[in-house]
């Protein structure tokens, strides 16, 4: 078991209290209505599955019960970082592989 800090909650909880709720900064269609099935089907169903770094949107569904990001690498199920949604990841790909 390991433990996830909730950036709302300020403290780290264990992880049964926390669910992943799939890849965060996805950009949303701003016309749904003018999509194509194609489009809407790419867009709800195609994510990223990348072998590293990737950022993912969670939630404290025992907790607060508030959505935030995570910066996880998938390989090694390390939390390089958290914040809140709406704000932008300091940790990237490249900047992890250039150390």
């Amino acid at each position: 078991m390991f433990h996830i800090y909730c950036p709302h909650c300020c403290e780290y909880r264990e992880e049964e209290e926390f669910h992943a709720a799939g890849q965060s900064h996805i950009a949303r269609p701003l016309d749904p209505d003018a999509c194509t099935d194609k489009e809407w089907g790419e867009f709800m169903y195609f994510r990223a599955n990348p072998r590293g770094i990737h950022h993912e949107l969670w939630v404290h569904a025992a907790g607060c019960r508030k959505y935030f990001n995570v910066t996880r690498d998938t390989q090694t199920y390390e939390i390089n970082e958290v914040y809140k949604v709406g704000e932008q990841p300091t940790v990237v790909a490249n900047a992890i592989q250039s150390k």
